[in-house]
């Protein structure tokens, strides 16, 4: 059966003057998906993000939440959604329980209903023994399991995650991912993020924008299929293999990397083309293992969105 969609864009487009950072997007995503927009500093990511929480209106295009307008609908949508913001918004002059009880009756939840619910969100988050401490005690880390903790707590049914591991141990996220994922049948997430490891693992769908605009769209293992042929091999020799100067030469000028460590010899092979050289060149018997390198999905981001550094 086919699933209503969570969301929908329709040619969005968001200008600040001269500059346009949205341009044109067009989305629709089913309800129960982990959905990840990935781009670097500059893509429209927050844009498209504070569009669709209702914090900022499109110059031109449609947007829904859950069937909702954002231009109209704004107080409806506020209250099924949760948010993740990239910056620190918490009240610091309130202890950690008391920043998710505000937002509990922020959102009119009964007493009844929020208090068992904070205790369970902060024993998950691993704050429950400090719950009546302020925010101003806590690591970066802690803080940003709180704010992640108040999203949560009112059952949204479409979270939007604005790089919400930031700052996060490496426990710490991967408590948040295990959380995430038992969200799925759910709630709808709509993900930011730079970790290319967390859109791997959690994402169902990711899209790729840069400059306002869509680049790619499609599962990450349909997406890395797209760098078709950039993948290489790791060839390991045997103990025994003593490369002479022509066959080290000859590793080198082949390799983007070697590795040479009490008599063992690893290599990985700038293309696969240079297998059958490497094997015309070096005889089989030195040859212990040869693995098959796949594009990442940061090979294709860094692909398709250049290296340079943005700000």
């Amino acid at each position: 059966m086919t699933k209503a969609n969570a969301i929908i864009l329709k040619n969005v487009r968001k200008v600040y003057g001269t500059i346009t950072a949205v341009d044109g997007i067009s989305l629709s995503i089913e309800e129960g998906t982990v959905f990840g927009l990935l781009g670097p500093n500059g893509a429209g990511k927050t844009t498209l993000l504070k569009i669709l929480t209702t914090l900022t209106t499109p110059t031109s295009g449609e947007a829904y939440v859950q069937g909702y307008d954002v231009r109209k609908d704004y107080i409806k949508i506020r209250g099924i959604i949760g948010v993740v913001p990239q910056e620190n918004n918490l009240d610091r002059y309130l202890t950690a329980r008391e920043n998710l009880v505000l937002h509990a009756k922020m959102q009119g939840m009964r007493r009844a209903e929020y208090n068992e619910k904070i205790d369970d969100l902060l024993n998950m988050m691993g704050l429950f023994h400090r719950r009546n401490d302020f925010p101003d005690k806590f690591s970066g880390g802690m803080q940003r399991r709180l704010i992640v903790a108040r999203a949560l707590i009112h059952t949204p049914s479409v979270l939007f995650l604005d790089e919400p591991t930031t700052g996060l141990d490496p426990q710490s996220r991967r408590a948040v991912w295990d959380y995430i994922r038992s969200l799925k049948e759910k709630a709808t997430i709509f993900l930011t993020t730079h970790y290319m490891e967390e859109a791997d693992q959690l994402c169902d769908r990711i899209v790729i924008i840069d400059h306002g605009k869509s680049l790619i769209d499609g599962t990450s293992a349909a997406i890395k299929r797209t760098l078709k042929g950039s993948g290489s091999y790791e060839v390991e020799f045997e103990s025994d293999f003593k490369p002479d100067p022509s066959q080290r030469e000859f590793l080198y000028a082949v390799s983007s990397t070697v590795h040479e460590d009490n008599g063992f010899v690893r290599i990985n092979l700038k293309d696969k083309e240079l297998l059958k050289p490497l094997i015309e060149r070096i005889e089989v018997k030195y040859i212990k293992g040869i693995r098959l390198l796949e594009p990442t999905l940061e090979d294709v981001f860094i692909h398709l969105t250049g290296r340079s550094i943005r700000d």
